[in-house]
């Protein structure tokens, strides 16, 4: 099913004003960055007992792991949300309905899960005597949103995002079949390997960049 001209005319009608300043792909890179930081913080919080990296992490945060939930979770999703105006932006005119519906509704559903498992990490280290049964608890319910469902919201994302870019040509095809191995990925094996969720990012950079240095295809075609 290929994705139609849904304007009614030829060009793009929004107004100079309204366009959206190619800069504006910077978003993506700022979400890859903060959500790679949030999520090694609270990998490094979350199981104490882990050495190596993680351990170095801990132990370079202290009791600082408010800040995950404060600032860097929040300020990763504003920045998912500009990336997933910045892609509708790139379709343009070439977007299709169903797959739009599918595109936001999945970017949405992922930050929501987002926001939700870091609220629960947040109350966690909010609270003055907390049970090793309520710590493990919390964890446990961050996990299951986040792993469980948000990361599969981000497998979905991935896909569709993947199929919108090879119709549309707004990439080249092999940043699209990445998208697909990574969406597969998210969806089949992120409670097996959790780390896998970085996957995510890393994608979401890659088509970020491209983005940024490649014209979109309405306009290449207007040159």
């Amino acid at each position: 099913m290929g994705l139609r001209d849904r304007s009614g005319g030829g060009g793009d009608l929004a107004p100079p004003g309204l366009k959206t300043p190619r800069a504006a792909g910077v978003a993506g890179l700022l979400f890859a960055a903060l959500f790679t930081a949030s999520i090694l913080i609270t990998r490094s919080v979350a199981y104490p007992t882990t050495t190596g990296f993680y351990a170095d992490v801990a132990r370079l945060v202290g009791d600082n792991v408010s800040i995950v939930s404060a600032y860097l979770v929040p300020f990763a999703g504003i920045a998912f949300l500009w990336f997933i105006g910045v892609v509708r932006d790139r379709i343009g005119v070439y977007e299709d309905r169903f797959f739009s519906t599918v595109f936001l509704g999945s970017g949405v559903v992922f930050v929501a899960l987002l926001f939700s498992a870091a609220a629960v990490l947040a109350a966690l280290q909010l609270l003055t005597r907390p049970t090793d049964a309520t710590t493990e608890l919390a964890r446990l319910i961050g996990r299951a949103m986040f792993y469980m469902y948000g990361a599969r919201s981000a497998g979905v994302f991935t896909i569709v995002t993947s199929t919108i870019a090879l119709h549309t040509a707004a990439t080249p095809k092999w940043v699209a079949f990445v998208g697909f191995a990574v969406g597969l990925v998210l969806l089949l094996t992120v409670q097996s390997f959790d780390m896998v969720i970085l996957l995510f990012p890393a994608w979401v950079a890659l088509l970020s960049v491209l983005m940024l240095v490649k014209a979109p295809p309405r306009e290449a075609a207007r040159d």
